[in-house]
């Protein structure tokens, strides 16, 4: 907006649309300003060591968008009596000083508002440690019930600190590790309880101990990775040295290559030389692996043999043409550039070949987790020596599935899923020992219910690996063939609607980028609107008015609908977005609800206008409801599926704008009298046969599994009283 003022044309004829535009562009500035600095300003108020700086840096900011709206003030340009007034086309270079300032302190205040944010993850993550070392020093287990509830609820804040991070994050690579250590995080807390209720049930067992350390050590190690990629350091200052693989490698060297079509002179045949070197030490890896097949060892060591062979041709002719650069030395310089390009595109595919054939292999082959099972039946009769035959057995399928991972990083194509590919080989590394150590121990306590479910917890975090890998597989043959870019969804996050049976058969679908394009100004208006719903449930006193909680219910729901039409929050498919719908119209009913309820309370002259605005926000409710529920096929039906609902949520959101300040109007009128409602059923409840929590947005970005969790520290409190 600020461009478009700055940029345009100054005509000596003004049409009266041409300047009631500029001022609407003006005045939207302004507006947006004031929108901003009020949440800095809020900031700087709970922030007191920054409050003097955001305070000036949001004065500054106010006083440009208000200096902006004067000087596009040209909806009176044509009178005579305001020929004195300073606009835009009087003086264009103050509008250049005001956008200038904006921009400075806009910059300013979002700097300081994001020190603060890495300060608050900080102060979480060291909250988390604390607590975790009276975890480890406690005795009884009425003890732990009381700090692992508290360590619960800070898990909880640190999550949803994290997971707003995450969104944030413009580096694909970083948001990748940041989503690998949040997936540990999650698996690892609910290790952390059954590992430690072992512990605890059986102080003297030296396996029940290993297992619970290993837990721990494993955590502290996700929450110092978090801190690394959120303040952008190393411990002791050391640079990160991340592996090169062989797609990476190639990739460069092709390019290089191919350069030498413009410069014959910008790199030495020995940085060639070196480069294809480092791509052919790393093929090793796959012909040393016991698990490449023989065909493709072959094919491998054939290719590194032709790969060097034709490098050395085109050093041979592009020595001689920087010698003498004539017509034919040029033609055979193209020829050997194609021929080099063409062995190793040769090399990357046979190289991905045996990776991908190799996991396809693997995953099949442990598809029905047959020495888990074993683990847990020998463990439960507490044959020892069962179990430690069982437990070589998952040593070798470790290793292979180890092998695996660092065979599929090598082909993966994108940092993120590389990085995807560690977190994956790392788990398996860890997670296998951890298996061995709870069969150990039920194996020493079969009758041990606690230590049965430990056992079962830490299988469970297997089988899910297992399951990712299958779908990190299908993800680098996408890229390989062309049909992914490098935005991607991480396996490791939860996914809305994930273990709900009657989606499972529904195809998921994505918007595509010109989709997301075209669906973009809507987006926008449903988040301007949650924007000023959330500001009007604010101005309520009562903030536990069941309107209010379900108004800020709504907008929740409103901005995550919000989020899916720029491909990002938690809602991932097309399918999330309908289910997400029908949620929102289900609420909105309930809203309806409560406003015929809090219509019995109101002066007979206001009641009418408030029942015909509930009736109204039935309909819509009742509509979105129908449309969220249709039916479609095919892409474009379903992208226009997609609109329709957005655009009904918008139309709702725009109803609850109005509906809420006439409440509190009549609330607060009606407080001399009868004005106060009804209790307000529980909200608590509600929200979890919803779906959605009004207190904790999905605007918080995905957190962690922490329903599950929440119920285990509610069963062991159930256990401790009984």
């Amino acid at each position: 907006q600020i461009t478009t003022l700055i940029n345009h044309k100054d005509k000596p004829k003004r049409s009266d649309k041409t300047l009631q535009a500029i001022q609407r562009v003006g005045q939207a500035v302004n507006v947006a300003v004031g929108r901003f600095v009020t949440v800095g300003e809020a900031i700087a108020n709970e922030n007191h060591e920054l409050k003097k700086e955001m305070s000036v840096a949001c004065i500054e900011a106010r006083r440009a968008g208000e200096t902006i709206a004067q000087l596009t003030d040209v909806a009176s340009l044509d009178h005579p009596e305001s020929d004195s007034h300073i606009t835009i086309f009087t003086d264009k270079t103050g509008v250049v000083k005001a956008a200038r300032l904006l921009l400075s302190s806009v910059t300013k205040v979002l700097v300081l508002a994001d020190r603060i944010v890495i300060k608050q993850i900080i102060t979480s993550r060291n909250k988390v440690l604390a607590t975790m070392e009276q975890l480890e020093k406690v005795s009884s287990f009425q003890e732990f019930v009381q700090i692992f509830s508290q360590f619960g609820n800070e898990m909880v804040e640190f999550a949803h600190l994290t997971g707003d991070r995450q969104n944030d994050l413009k580096d694909e690579k970083k948001k990748a590790r940041m989503a690998a250590s949040r997936a540990v995080l999650e698996k690892c807390t609910m290790m952390l309880l059954t590992a430690s209720k072992t512990c605890l049930r059986h102080p003297d067992c030296e396996s029940a101990r290993i297992n619970k350390d290993g837990v721990f050590h494993r955590m502290r190690l996700a929450l110092e990775q978090v801190i690394e990629i959120v303040t952008d350091s190393r411990p002791n200052g050391e640079n990160e040295m991340a592996p090169v693989s062989i797609y990476s490698g190639i990739k460069e060297f092709k390019n290089k290559v191919e350069g030498l079509r413009e410069n014959l002179y910008f790199l030495s045949k020995e940085n060639l030389s070196t480069m294809l070197e480092v791509i052919l030490e790393h093929t090793e890896d796959f012909t040393d692996s016991a698990y490449t097949s023989h065909e493709h060892r072959e094919h491998i060591l054939e290719l590194s043999k032709q790969a060097k062979m034709e490098l050395e041709q085109l050093v041979s002719v592009w020595m001689q043409a920087q010698n003498h650069k004539t017509k034919d030395l040029m033609e055979d310089l193209e020829v050997a550039i194609l021929k080099t390009c063409q062995c190793m595109n040769e090399l990357k595919r046979e190289v991905h070949s045996a990776a991908t054939s190799l996991a396809a292999d693997l995953l099949k082959y442990h598809t029905d987790h047959m020495v888990l099972k074993a683990l847990k039946i020998t463990g439960v009769e507490g044959n020892l020596e069962a179990v430690a035959e069982y437990t070589c057995k998952l040593s070798e399928q470790k290793e292979q599935l180890v092998e695996m991972c660092r065979l599929l990083r090598h082909v993966s194509g994108t940092e993120p899923l590389e990085i995807t590919c560690i977190h994956a080989e790392d788990t398996f590394q860890v997670t296998g020992p951890q298996i061995i150590s709870a069969a150990e121990t039920l194996a020493l306590h079969p009758s041990s219910k606690i230590a049965k479910e430990n056992l079962e917890v830490f299988c469970e975090a297997w089988e899910s690996q297992l399951s990712d890998m299958s779908m990190l597989l299908r993800e680098i043959n996408d890229v390989f063939e062309g049909r992914r870019g490098e935005k991607r969804v991480y396996l490791s996050l939860p996914r809305p609607g994930k273990h709900n049976a009657n989606l499972k058969a529904l195809k998921p679908v994505k918007l595509d980028t010109e989709e997301q394009a075209k669906i973009a100004k809507l987006g926008l208006e449903l988040h301007l609107l949650t924007s000023d719903v959330d500001s009007e449930t604010e101005k309520w006193e009562d903030q536990e008015n069941e309107i209010v909680q379900r108004g800020q219910g709504m907008s929740s729901m409103a901005y995550s609908m919000y989020l899916f039409t720029r491909g990002e929050g938690l809602l991932k498919t097309t399918q999330d977005l309908f289910h997400q719908a029908e949620i929102f119209a289900t609420e909105g009913t309930k809203l309806a609800s409560a406003l015929h309820a809090f219509s019995d309370q109101v002066h007979d002259d206001d009641k009418p206008l408030l029942l015909l605005e509930a009736e109204k926000l039935i309909s819509m409710c009742k509509q979105l409801q129908i449309t969220a529920k249709a039916s479609v096929q095919g892409k474009s039906a379903t992208f226009t599926k997609v609109d329709a609902c957005i655009l009904k949520t918008r139309n709702v959101m725009t109803l609850l704008c109005q509906l809420l300040p006439l409440c509190c109007k009549l609330l607060r009128k009606n407080k001399a009298g009868n004005g106060c409602l009804k209790p307000a059923p529980p909200w608590r409840e509600d929200r979890i046969r919803t779906g959605t929590n009004a207190h904790t947005p999905e605007r918080r970005a995905e957190t962690f599994g922490i329903k599950s969790l929440e119920n285990h520290v509610t069963n062991m409190t159930f256990l401790e009283s009984k």
